[in-house]
């Protein structure tokens, strides 16, 4: 049944959208000239990879300083690439990623092989399912930009403070993921270009339902700053991150 909505609603977004998707890429191609698709290795269900497709929202090789987290205000941002990150819209080719089984609508959101390799054991329990388009977290850290906005090392801030409460709800939805709640992301997803703090409760009426640590159920409602943790499984905040190993592994993904 998962599948079947998958397939059903990747179908009729992908004709629906069809117009606006052509005259993204248009805009795209007319601001560099260059193909506006990009196609990202990323970790699968099982720990293979697959090509992720995505409007590109950066300069050209923008791969090839190693950093993945992508902070508001970060020069690689192109000026049509920044309109379409803060309306989501980059993400809406992966809809052929769905379409063709490679994503599902409702998953958690695929990471590069460098940041999986980082996962604890707990954590490599995300892996036992489909990757998808939205989740929890899509909708807690809508606004990572801006969170890792001014940080000279937005990879490190992002794996101290963002990746120890994505991961966390993350492993929820594994363990109570149903037809039905992804029903309720959905929603959640769309109720929050309406009104964030409704979207926001959505999420924490979900989070008590599953009986989520209370500290979990704190952090997704956003009216406190985000404070370091660990990941799940591990017991000290994550205190460096592979910067050198990190680029090596981009350019050789690139490259292939």
């Amino acid at each position: 049944m998962k599948r079947g909505m998958d397939i059903t609603v990747a179908l009729l977004g992908l004709l629906a959208l069809f117009p606006a998707l052509a005259a993204i890429s248009l805009a795209i191609w007319i601001e560099d000239r260059r193909n506006p698709l990009f196609l990202g290795w990323r970790v699968t269900r099982g720990g293979g990879t697959f090509r992720m497709v995505k409007f590109r929202s950066m300069a050209p090789d923008a791969w090839r300083t190693g950093v993945h987290s992508t902070a508001e205000g970060d020069r690689r941002i192109t000026r049509v690439g920044r309109f379409l990150r803060r309306r989501k819209l980059d993400e809406l080719p992966q809809l052929w990623n769905v379409l063709n089984g490679t994503m599902s609508l409702v998953g958690p959101r695929p990471q590069v092989r460098t940041d999986a390799e980082l996962y604890t054991g707990e954590e490599c329990r995300m892996l036992t399912v489909t990757p998808g388009i939205t989740d929890l977290a899509s909708i807690v850290f809508a606004d990572e930009g801006d969170i890792l906005a001014g940080s000279p090392d937005p990879d490190l801030l992002y794996n101290q403070i963002i990746r120890p409460w994505k991961s966390r709800l993350a492993l929820l939805y594994v363990e109570h993921r149903s037809l039905s709640k992804d029903v309720e992301i959905l929603f959640a997803t769309v109720l929050q270009l309406i009104s964030r703090r409704r979207a926001l409760a959505q999420v924490e009426r979900m989070l008590r339902a599953w009986n989520a640590e209370p500290l979990v159920v704190k952090t997704a409602r956003r009216n406190e700053p985000l404070i370091p943790y660990p990941p799940p499984g591990a017991t000290a905040i994550v205190s460096r991150y592979p910067r050198a190993e990190a680029h090596a592994t981009s350019a050789a993904q690139a490259a292939s």
